[in-house]
């Protein structure tokens, strides 16, 4: 049976030679992943059944990373929670400050995960990690008990849509860009529980870190997991970032999809979803006058290095709109040093951003950044539900790093070359 890029990788992780959509599997893991919110309660868990040992001290990673630097009190306890677990259970994999990143940031980094891997955690974006040509996905803090315990988890093999990518995109336009369209194109349940898989000539103007933005939203179209095809640039990041062994599975030439769309890059524009669903998007040229509050460039979709560096080109010597906060938070401490190294503060710093340590923070409306009733924000997070990033009545727009920087200094959803020419 001729099968897609996730089904192989399911296959081989539960010992069959093939499996089919639809079909129930019990397959191994090579990484368990929680974080602050989830990891307490799948701990929790875990201790109510009388378990007393994990399967794999180096197949788990606990991130505290939503509420930290702790907020409150309710948050310091989450974390306490899950430090003295890793302590006893001899966790290898546990970051906290001063090794903290955003997770979907911080594990591709620490080469933590690769190509042909089975990655599950306790968060909905864990999809990002196909942007290296692994099935991942996000699951309940129970499913990840039972993970840490036994090293394996129950998964229906989806079925698959096809996304073939040609041409190459225009400046400032960025993969956070080209998967709002594709959700504005689709729907928020256009790929309801399949696998969306990337591919074509395309590929070669992505970068590592437009396709983890891309893969990271991929839950936002309710799939249930995105994987890109691998090429010399998915394997040039594996080698510079881990010494693990990997497997690379491509799909069959007669696999099956259930639909297939061929996107244009050279015609995808800056995309601006608008309130309250990601699938309400506007090109840049359709947005008309809307004046913001605050612009929040960071998150696991949108603080890597390339962003980074995006919006200090918009931003150098220029000034933020008075009327306008504008918070910068790099996704890891790699990145932040990074920033750091290469004046990428200084321009932040001098241009009045305010730069912040790694931390999810206001994607969630956490804290860094929480909206007041009737305020606006443009950021580079993934969700612009209802309430959010704070009060119920404020609205969040998403967009790529070039327009957030570009909004913050006219005090309105723009363009980068409204700012730059």
């Amino acid at each position: 049976m001729a099968m897609t890029m996730t089904q192989k990788i399911l296959a081989k992780g539960s010992g069959n030679k093939e499996v089919k959509p639809g079909q129930l599997i019990k397959a191994k893991v090579d990484m368990v992943l929680g974080n602050d919110i989830t990891a307490p309660v799948a701990i929790s868990e875990f201790e109510k059944a009388g378990l007393t040992k994990v399967f794999d001290r180096k197949k788990i990673a606990l991130v505290p990373d939503h509420f930290t630097p702790n907020k409150d009190i309710k948050s310091a306890e989450q974390v306490k929670i899950m430090r003295e677990f890793a302590r006893k259970m001899g966790i290898e994999h546990y970051f906290e400050i001063g090794r903290v990143g955003i997770e979907h940031a911080l594990l591709p980094e620490q080469g933590l995960v690769v190509a042909g891997d089975i990655v599950i955690g306790a968060d909905s974006h864990t999809c990002t990690y196909g942007a290296l040509g692994a099935f991942s996905t996000g699951v309940g803090s129970t499913d990840m008990a039972a993970a840490m315990a036994t090293g394996e988890v129950w998964l229906k093999v989806p079925e698959a849509i096809k996304f073939n990518l040609i041409g190459k995109p225009s400046e400032w336009v960025s993969g956070k860009d080209i998967i709002l369209h594709i959700i504005g194109m689709i729907g928020v349940d256009g790929a309801l529980y399949k696998s969306m898989e990337f591919s074509g000539e395309g590929l070669e103007f992505l970068s590592m870190d437009d396709r983890f933005a891309m893969a990271n939203m991929a839950i936002e179209a309710g799939a249930k997991n995105g994987i890109f095809e691998v090429d010399s640039e998915t394997l040039k990041y594996i080698a510079e970032h881990s010494e693990r062994d990997y497997e690379v599975f491509t799909a069959d030439s007669d696999a099956e999809y259930v639909r297939e769309y061929t996107i244009d890059l050279s015609k995808v524009q800056l995309t601006v979803s608008f309130p309250h669903l990601p699938e309400n998007t506007k090109t840049i040229s359709e947005v008309g006058d809307i004046p913001i509050d605050q612009v929040v460039i960071g998150s696991c979709t949108n603080g890597r290095m390339e962003d980074m560096r995006m919006a200090a080109k918009i931003l150098a010597g220029k000034k933020v709109h008075p009327d306008v906060r504008c918070i910068i938070i790099p996704a890891t401490q790699e990145i932040w040093k990074q920033c750091m190294n290469e004046g990428l503060f200084e321009v932040f710093i001098d241009s009045g951003c305010v730069v912040s340590t790694p931390t999810c923070g206001p994607c969630l409306g956490g804290h860094m950044g929480i909206l007041a009733e009737g305020e606006r924000a443009v950021s580079t997070t993934n969700r612009n539900f209802v309430g959010r990033m704070g009060h119920v009545r404020s609205e969040v727009y998403l967009a790529g790093p070039a327009v957030a920087a570009a909004s913050a200094v006219t005090g309105r959803i723009s363009s980068p070359e409204e700012v730059i020419g």
